[in-house]
């Protein structure tokens, strides 16, 4: 039996693909966990954003907590101010990706799929996100 790897397997460099990233919601007072997973060689670092602010470690009540390829934004205690839109920045010295992800309380509006709908603009982040990263390179 022949065993076939794809390049990403043997280690050949891959740019970073956004494999899980999924929108949730937590009810005020809970601790609550948004989770982004990337595949990538060399391994991709994450950034997480709300709306179009980076989040920092440790400020806000928020820790970032990555392992291997994926990443989480804990929340320790859910307030109010902590629903809306959430973008995780997946990069590497191959490319750079994002996914957006809702953190939504109870109550919140489902669009027809069942996802959480809340008007956002992740484009703009993205570009920014990118043009800032090529300049560092």
């Amino acid at each position: 039996m022949v065993n076939r790897q794809t390049e990403s397997e043997q280690g050949f460099p891959d740019p970073p693909f956004i494999l899980k990233a999924r929108s949730t919601g937590t009810p005020i007072g809970q601790r609550g966990i948004l989770q982004c997973e990337a595949s990538a060689i060399p391994r991709a670092e994450f950034e997480w954003y709300k709306e179009d602010r980076r989040l920092l470690n440790g400020i806000n009540g928020l820790k970032i907590e990555t392992q291997g390829k994926q990443s989480m934004l804990i929340f320790f205690n859910v307030s109010e101010e902590d629903y809306g839109n959430y973008t995780c920045v997946a990069m590497n010295t191959m490319g750079i990706t994002n996914a957006s992800i809702i953190f939504y309380g109870p109550g919140a509006m489902h669009d027809v799929n069942g996802m959480p709908f809340f008007p956002c603009c992740s484009f703009c982040l993205l570009l920014t996100i990118t043009l800032f990263h090529l300049l560092k390179f």
